[in-house]
């Protein structure tokens, strides 16, 4: 009998196969006291050096068949496993607390979990995943359990299991693993994203699948919907939907190497990528992005276990601005705080962090630690060209005291006969409705708009996007947040400058008409969005998305809108 269910399509593509249940034996912890604590200390490092073999051999399989940039994830799991504060850590609660290896292990990395967990940046959110993938591997270590060997799947299949680790993903074969259906994970989680570059379809955030899929049953994943069908009644349906979708993918791949420009001919649109290191800029250029519109700089700050040197910096800012060869690449100074936290440093306890001493308001505070930013910024500038743009902006002061400092730096930086940058630009993003409702005069300072929609959302409707009770508010098509864009565009053209967008709404299919319609300037999304935004605007004429954008304007709900833009597409 058919079983129909929804998730998250978080790797396009159709596949129909039998189904494979990945069933791994639980990990029970023991709760026993450690009778020989030299002997469990040794267990532990007998186990990194066995985890550690594993991840060079991960990381030639994923260099083969991912390629260099995807493959890094393995040097980030082995900065893990050889991170010297997990493993002082674990040393303490063994010699202190008579915890055993696994226990030990266990316990820290729990701790971890939930510090990266509960941060909102779905780029930093992942590293939860990082740290209970290793982690959970040295535990099988430990405990002399078998480690799981999917790269021996030699049928066609669909892996069904509660979630994939990257570990797992990097052993793949696509020639049999047709897709994967896991109870969680979304589109940002490593094993979507290594899904997306082995071009294997998957659906995530299926809550049931586990439960609802067995063993010799059939399943059809649509990893662009999210749609999964177990057991389905009509295969000629998913036939056919694979075939549209081989039609499309081939059309989208023309647009790597085309040009931005709509169908009535205007050409001034661009379509950038958002990364998180340097090793993100190939991805970017791949997929025919022409700039980079936020670098994550703060990736810096939290891989480290002190707070980065400007040569630190220095040369990871240069390395993406050479690597992006006179492209723009817009760098976003230190976002900390809020759910970002940092190993090495504490922020004060407060009732409500994310509206709190985080972002420009902790740097401006600790010029100290903005100052070895600032510089790198400044000097990287001289590779090609720079925006440095300064989030959670709130006041005209703030952003005027922070370009200020800028200026500051840059003028010590020429006086010690350091070279910088001629195109450079000073910038803010536009996440507080505040700056929102302000930016005209903003714009009077400010050489550039960058806005941050996933923030401007939830702090326009008083929601926290990760609380499940108020998901039903994160309404990036509420004409009250088109309002707060138009401002935010208008203010900026009206003195020259220009606006660009680097949340999630820039790279979201049915925003782009709207997006072009209200003006704005540049769109930076996930490199694997960029060439159907180009798609979209290729078949839409300028003046039809003005027309769309007035008529969202006038609308009252979210819904609305939407039935606005794909009455527009529906012949498209």
């Amino acid at each position: 009998m058919s079983n129909k269910l929804n998730g998250i399509g978080a790797s396009n593509g159709i596949a129909v196969a039998s189904v494979y249940v990945l069933d791994e034996q639980p990990i029970v912890i023991p709760k026993k006291d450690a009778t020989n604590l030299e002997q469990e200390l040794e267990l532990i490092n007998s186990s990194i050096a066995k985890a550690k073999k594993d991840l060079e051999s991960l990381q030639a399989i994923a260099k083969e068949k991912l390629g260099e940039e995807k493959a890094a994830i393995f040097e980030a799991h082995a900065s893990i496993l050889e991170d010297p504060a997990m493993a002082e850590e674990f040393t303490a609660l063994i010699k202190e607390k008579n915890y055993n290896a696994a226990r030990a292990i266990d316990e820290v990395s729990k701790k971890y979990i939930e510090m990266f967990g509960a941060m909102e940046d779905a780029y930093f959110k992942e590293r939860a995943a990082d740290v209970k993938d290793v982690t959970q591997r040295l535990i099988r270590y430990v405990l002399k359990m078998p480690v799981l060997d999917l790269a021996s799947i030699s049928s066609e299949v669909i892996i069904v299991a509660e979630d994939l680790t990257p570990s797992q993903t990097a052993q793949l074969n696509p020639k049999y693993v047709k897709g994967f259906a896991c109870n969680v994970g979304g589109r940002t989680s490593h094993a979507a994203i290594m899904a997306r570059s082995l071009e294997i379809p998957a659906v995530l955030g299926l809550r049931t699948i586990l439960s609802t899929a067995k063993e010799g049953d059939v399943l059809a994943i649509d990893g662009s919907t999210g749609d999964v069908e177990i057991n389905p009644s009509d295969k000629s349906v998913w036939e056919a939907k694979a075939k549209k979708f081989l039609e499309e993918k081939a059309e989208l791949e023309q647009f790597k190497t085309k040009s931005t420009i709509t169908k009535d001919g205007y050409d001034k649109f661009i379509l950038e990528g958002n990364i998180g290191s340097p090793k993100d800029v190939a991805a970017v250029l791949e997929n025919g992005g022409e700039g980079v519109g936020l670098f994550r700089s703060e990736f810096l700050y939290m891989d480290n276990d002190h707070f980065p040197t400007e040569e630190e910096q220095f040369e990871a800012y240069k390395k993406v601005v050479s690597d992006m060869n006179g492209k723009m690449t817009v760098i976003r100074t230190l976002d900390i705080g809020g759910d970002k936290k940092l190993s090495y440093f504490a922020f004060p306890e407060e009732m409500n962090p994310f509206l709190g001493y985080r972002a420009i308001r902790f740097t401006m505070d600790r010029k100290d630690i903005f100052r070895d930013q600032i510089r790198a910024l400044l000097r990287a500038s001289a590779f090609g060209p720079v925006g440095i743009m300064f989030p959670m902006i709130a006041t005209i002061d703030e952003f005027v005291s922070a370009k200020k400092f800028t200026l500051e730096c840059k003028a010590e930086l020429e006086k010690e006969g350091v070279a910088v940058g001629k195109d450079l630009e000073i910038g803010m993003m536009v996440e507080i409705p505040a700056a929102a409702v302000n930016a005209e005069n903003f714009a009077k300072h400010a050489d550039f708009f960058s806005v941050g929609t996933n923030d401007l959302i939830q702090y326009s409707m008083a929601a926290d996007r990760m609380s499940e009770n108020v998901t039903y508010l994160y309404q990036p098509f509420n004409p009250s947040i088109l309002r707060l864009l138009k401002l935010t565009i208008d203010g900026a053209h009206k003195h020259g400058k220009w606006a660009g967008m680097c949340g999630e709404m820039a790279g979201e299919p049915d925003a782009v008409p709207l997006l072009m319609g209200l003006g704005l300037d540049a769109y930076s999304m996930s490199a694997t969005s960029i060439t159907k935004a180009r798609s979209i605007m290729s078949k839409l004429t300028l003046v039809e998305t003005q027309e769309l954008a007035k008529k969202a304007l006038e609308c009252e709900t979210s819904s609305q809108v939407l039935d606005l833009v794909h009455k527009l597409m529906s012949d498209k």
